[in-house]
């Protein structure tokens, strides 16, 4: 189980190549994300940024991650998200993923939330979850080491900034977005879907974002539907990978059934057609 490692373990182990694989979470749901935790992903990810949940069910949420041994990140609403990242953090999760990150300033701020004095801004405050284990000064003493600070790349003058935005100490992984960074950079507009998430455009932005990586020794992170990509992304340095979020989940599942059913209907002469769903 992951909840096995500190923070600092679990970013060194993400450097050195050994990939870490999650979902993100949408759905407000304790019971939903603590059943995914014992799915056997190293991370889940509880979305507040998209998701309906607040800091009441946040922190539910983020101790049933805790119960199934996986570690526990919260997308928050942006670097501006002082109050997110601080709940987020001090429920108890492991660390939390920044969006829409542009520039060098919206990086540091992000960075400066994530970590306590006198390396950041952090504000400190007993008792509360985080502290439960370790108490105050097991907690607060390491945590600026623990906590994983994650950006997400999915805009056009992120990758115009990446080697100003990569130097800044602190920051742990740069996040891929594939859909925004190509709204952001106007690929749906050239390109019939999914031809630009192979366009030479996003792939010199994704090597950019490789090289800066690269360079400031950031472990990378991405967000894939499904699996078909997996082993593209590995070979691209890319170790904390999401395979989609729950609701995604929930749909594949139960169109695979569902068209299971299709064929044996059709098979034993009473046929039988799903109704139109939001994949199909």
């Amino acid at each position: 189980m992951d909840n096995t490692l500190t923070g600092s373990e679990f970013k060194e182990e993400l450097r050195t190549g050994t990939p870490k694989l999650g979902l993100f979470v949408n759905s407000h749901s304790p019971t939903v994300v603590e059943q995914l935790a014992h799915s056997g992903y190293d991370w889940l990810l509880v979305d507040t940024q998209h998701g309906p949940m607040g800091f009441e069910t946040l922190s539910t949420m983020i101790g049933g991650i805790s119960s199934g041994g996986a570690k526990s990140l919260v997308r928050v609403a942006g670097s501006h998200d002082r109050g997110g990242i601080q709940q987020s953090l001090d429920v108890g999760a492991d660390g939390v993923l920044v969006p829409y990150i542009n520039n060098a300033d919206e990086a540091r701020q992000a960075v400066s939330c994530c970590r306590y004095p006198t390396a950041g801004t952090r504000s400190v405050y007993f008792p509360q979850r985080s502290m439960n284990k370790d108490g105050l000064l097991g907690y607060a003493g390491a945590a600026n080491d623990n906590v994983i600070c994650a950006l997400q790349v999915e805009t056009a003058d992120c990758i115009k900034n990446i080697d100003e935005i990569a130097e800044i100490p602190g920051v742990d992984i740069l996040f891929l977005g594939q859909n925004d960074l190509c709204m952001s950079m106007g690929l749906f507009e050239k390109y019939q879907f999914p031809d630009m998430y192979f366009s030479e455009e996003l792939q010199d932005a994704t090597n950019k974002l490789r090289n800066a990586a690269k360079k400031n020794n950031i472990i990378l992170g991405i967000f894939l539907f499904g699996t078909d990509r997996v082993g593209e992304f590995l070979e691209k340095d890319f170790s904390l990978i999401s395979l989609g979020n729950d609701l995604h989940h929930i749909l594949t599942q139960a169109g695979s059934y569902v068209g299971n059913v299709e064929e044996a209907s059709k098979e034993k002469g009473r046929p039988w057609t799903r109704r139109s769903t939001a994949l199909f």
